[in-house]
């Protein structure tokens, strides 16, 4: 039987647009139009669905979307053209490049020509190594999503325990950062980590991003802990295809106090985050309002 709080992710993002929408109306009264460029690159289904839902937002909270679709068979130097262009014009301030990109392109080289003001997904290195070093940066969209779920149910998390399950670049790292930024104990598990299982129940907070379906149960949580759950993994079960966490939420859910959904939970922070990057993109580069670039507490 389920004892935990659910921490429900879409009410949490629409809050996070609402703010954005406010901010968005008073930076247009001073003739600022945020203006977020969106690149697509195939035909793959699932990022032409993560392309047109986060557009979607965009227009939701008055952000301006440009949408650039290329071939599958774009050369890398002509997808850098384009964020060559994009870099110079002064009236975009966000660029993302969907991923992932066809095999003939240098992942890598794409993100790190993208201008870091305008790396509203966080994945720039100079971006990266601000956060590390707790400068006013922008930051990944997902763990700062995370963060922000973690401060709504818990307030002040300074002193906690936090185990990060995962290390990867988008999430598990970015995310351990953060959580040291706000003060938190930080222990982060991979998979050559010893008694993974025991480390994890001795944490206040466990943010699961590790690509594993159901791999966390009861056995990794000590009562009361708050469980943030980052994956999504699409499974076969009872003849149907279903999405399911890194987290048994059956079994935790038993013994959390609180716990994100999969579907419902994470998820929606991720846009609502990339809309608030913009936004706080566009104040950078116009200098608008710098002392609210705070993405380690918002």
């Amino acid at each position: 039987m389920s004892t935990a709080r659910l921490i429900d992710g879409k009410a949490a993002a629409a809050t996070v647009l609402a703010e954005v929408r406010g901010d968005v109306d008073a930076l247009e009264a001073e003739g600022i139009e945020p203006t977020l460029a969106v690149v697509l690159v195939g035909d793959d289904p699932a990022s032409h669905v993560y392309v047109r839902n986060k557009v979607l937002r965009a227009g939701e909270v008055g952000i301006r979307s440009l949408e650039y679709r290329l071939g599958a068979d774009v050369s890398a130097d002509e997808l850098l053209e384009l964020i060559e262009r994009l870099n110079a014009d002064r009236d975009v301030h966000g660029i993302l490049v969907q991923l992932p990109l066809p095999r003939h392109i240098d992942e890598n080289a794409v993100l790190e020509a993208i201008d870091p003001r305008k790396d509203v997904d966080g994945f720039h290195s100079e971006n990266v190594g601000g956060l590390s070093q707790g400068r006013e940066v922008l930051t990944p969209c997902t763990p700062t999503g995370c963060l922000r779920l973690l401060q709504d149910s818990l307030g002040d998390l300074s002193g906690l325990h936090a185990v990060v399950v995962g290390r990867s670049n988008i999430v598990g790292k970015p995310m351990a950062a953060l959580l040291l930024q706000a003060n938190c104990s930080v222990t982060v598990l991979h998979s050559r980590s010893r008694d993974a299982a025991a480390l994890c129940r001795q944490a206040d907070i466990v943010v699961a991003a590790v690509g594993r379906p159901r791999m966390i149960d009861a056995g990794w949580l000590k009562p009361g802990a708050v469980v943030i759950d980052v994956g999504i993994n699409r499974i076969e079960e009872d003849g149907r295809s279903r999405l399911v966490g890194d987290v048994d939420f059956a079994s935790a859910s038993a013994l959390a106090s609180a716990i994100t959904p999969v579907p419902g939970g994470v998820g929606p922070m991720t846009i609502a985050y990339l809309m608030k990057n913009t936004l706080i993109a566009a104040r950078l580069q116009h200098a608008a309002a710098p002392e609210a670039v705070c993405p380690s507490t918002c």
